[in-house]
């Protein structure tokens, strides 16, 4: 069975950092890219980062400096650092998983074949 398990989320302060896990299981990460996403109340899901099959990334320009996306492909596990957080990063996040030839960035949540349940991320002093 494929699943994908965020962890991580939680209530920081404006300034402060969290780090995001997804863990994958019923498949390995090798061959699939992996992207974060976010969605706020009354707000369309967005991108936020992709790491390819290979390791290549992509973040989206707002976010760039703040955020890195990183995996371990040995935990099947692929991780979302958050630093200097602010109140517009507010939302909940969501990783997903799409089987990709290596290079390939795909940015818009259609492209995901399987997604996990979210977690909440709430920035706030």
């Amino acid at each position: 069975q494929v699943q994908l398990v965020e962890s991580g989320g939680g209530s920081v302060q404006p300034g402060g950092s969290l780090r995001l896990s997804c863990a994958a299981s019923g498949f390995t990460l090798d061959y699939y890219a992996i992207g974060w996403f976010r969605q706020a109340p009354g707000k369309e899901r967005e991108g936020v980062s992709v790491s390819s099959s290979d390791g290549s990334t992509y973040y989206a320009d707002s976010l760039k400096g703040r955020f890195t996306i990183s995996r371990d492909n040995a935990k099947n596990t692929v991780y979302l650092q958050m630093n200097r957080l602010k109140p517009e990063d507010t939302a909940v996040y969501y990783c997903a998983a799409v089987l990709a030839e290596p290079h390939t960035i795909v940015v818009v949540p259609t492209g995901y074949d399987y997604w996990g349940q979210g977690t909440q991320v709430t920035v706030s002093s």
